[in-house]
């Protein structure tokens, strides 16, 4: 009889308690959303590359130093705003569901890009030119506050816990492959054109290409369907309200509603949050400073080559894109805190050897720089999008990682060039981009360090995620022989308790 209750404490794992995957739907889940991903660093890649072409078109009465400086200026002024659509964008997918918050951020998104290539320069209408930059901007960082957060939710939610690592790599695939794509055909455009030529119309061109691929990227995330771990969570949340009997429960409400969701997130999972900022800033701070920044520092501070500079970035990006799913894979296999960790002392160490080799003059020693730098950015863009969902709870995780994601992002990330352009410029200091990427690797040890490991669990709130029938078996079969042998000891424990040591010392089968 006691046995019998004790097992009953443990319950193992049924079949129903286990998703399988719905391998079609999660190819459609990979694509929809690497196309989104795509799109977004399809603008920060022409952003980056056309920095200086933009500062003498929209800010034409400055200094060179100056153009640049403002250009970045209303670069990171979007990333102000990405903590204002988190907000909004988070909590609201939390509460209607991931697909078609992603939809609206993904046509949002396309429409700001292609309005900056419809802008008037300053020639044509002087302080108003700047202005219209800026609205647009605002507008593509306020539709970013929800695309990356509810990105990462929507595929960890539909991954099998095993590869959840691999399978989110491949959202920012596309974030470098955009970011690659911007980047060739501004290289393209400016090896054809000219400077005059794309200071004319050429910087027009890749804005306007956002549309059609805002197109093609609505089109793919209107096709997809709902998580899982939200489908699951709309269940018990409709139990939990009303409880059958029609009406609403008023302590429910309040924790559903937006405010509620708010205060939990902070007074419940603040720890989480602090990790999620600091692992964020780790990989932004790097991914600004090598995608935005390093093309601008290498031509406007080092007097380089542009096309030189632009085409080592370029490389750099598209060896980041390479080996990305490798380092997701390898994430499933020795956990995320080991490679955050890992990447981590390595940008201490490294990040000062990277960006002097980067001021050698020609070409090889630069490009040592540049591949350093890449390899060590591909460290945190092939585990981020595994481990920040996994921190949070399924009815939150949405709201709190837009939350949490955006704040540093807009404090650390986004301001990144602006930042290093002005302390290059205010200090003389041509290794201030070193010392700010060694910063950025104390801060990302630290998280690290407080970092639970999340690699082949489940996610937090959500059932085991596996990819076939026989797998969850298997799952439900171990799980049901680890419950009897937790009955086992405890019952060992209580009825002979002086014989408990010397069970453990003899049975090969027990969990040490």
């Amino acid at each position: 009889m006691l046995r019998t209750l004790l097992r009953r404490r443990k319950e193992p794992l049924t079949i129903s308690d286990v998703t399988v995957v719905d391998r079609p739907g999660l190819r459609r889940a990979v694509a929809a959303t690497a196309v989104g991903n795509t799109m977004e660093w399809f603008d920060f890649g022409v952003y980056a590359y056309v920095a200086v072409t933009l500062g003498k078109v929209f800010f034409p009465s400055s200094s060179p130093a100056t153009q640049v400086v403002s250009t970045f200026a209303t670069f990171a002024v979007a990333f102000l705003v990405r903590p204002l659509g988190g907000l909004v964008f988070g909590p609201l997918g939390d509460r209607i569901g991931r697909r078609r918050v992603l939809s609206t951020t993904m046509i949002m998104m396309a429409i700001g890009t292609f309005a900056v290539g419809l802008l008037p320069g300053y020639a044509s209408i002087g302080f108003a030119a700047p202005v219209l930059l800026l609205a647009c901007r605002v507008v593509q960082g306020f539709s970013t506050g929800g695309e990356y957060a509810g990105a990462t939710t929507y595929i960890a939610e539909f991954a099998p816990d095993r590869r959840r690592g691999f399978l989110g790599s491949w959202l920012d695939f596309g974030t470098f492959v955009g970011y690659s794509l911007g980047s060739g055909v501004v290289t393209v455009l400016t090896a054809v054109l000219g400077e005059r030529g794309m200071v004319d119309w050429g910087w027009r061109v890749p804005f306007l290409i956002a549309g059609p691929l805002g197109l093609i990227g609505l089109y793919m995330r209107l096709r997809l369907e709902e998580t899982p771990a939200f489908r699951q969570e709309a269940e018990r949340a409709a139990e939990a309200v009303g409880a059958g009997r029609g009406d609403v429960d008023p302590v429910e409400e309040a924790r559903q509603s937006g405010k509620g969701r708010l205060k939990e997130i902070f007074t419940r999972h603040w720890q989480a949050v602090l990790v999620c900022m600091g692992l964020v800033l780790l990989y932004n701070v790097t991914n600004y400073m090598v995608t935005s920044y390093l093309p601008t520092y290498m031509t406007s501070t080092l007097g380089q080559d542009a096309t030189t500079a632009q085409v080592l970035v370029l490389a750099t990006m598209i060896l980041v894109a390479l080996t990305i799913t490798v380092v997701g894979r390898s994430s499933d296999r020795w956990g995320r805190r080991p490679m955050f960790m890992a990447g981590s002392v390595a940008m201490i160490a490294l990040a000062i050897p990277a960006v002097l080799l980067i001021q050698a003059g020609g070409i090889l020693m630069p490009a040592v720089g540049c591949v350093i730098l890449g390899l060590l950015l591909v460290i945190f863009a092939g585990t981020s999008a595994a481990t920040l969902p996994a921190l949070f709870p399924t009815r939150l995780r949405y709201g709190a990682l837009s939350i949490s994601f955006n704040i540093s992002v807009s404090l650390f990330g986004g301001t990144t060039p602006l930042v290093a352009s002005w302390l290059v410029a205010t200090t003389g200091d041509n290794l201030v981009p070193a010392y700010y990427l060694m910063a950025a690797g104390f801060v990302g040890l630290v998280s690290a360090h407080f970092l639970h490991e999340t690699a082949g669990k489940p996610l937090r709130g959500s059932g085991p995620m596996v990819e076939t029938v026989e797998e969850a078996r298997r799952l439900v079969a171990v799980s049901r022989a680890r419950a009897g042998r937790r009955a086992r000891d405890v019952w060992i424990r209580l009825r002979h308790p002086w014989a408990a040591q010397r069970y453990r010392d003899h049975d090969g089968d027990g969990e040490r």
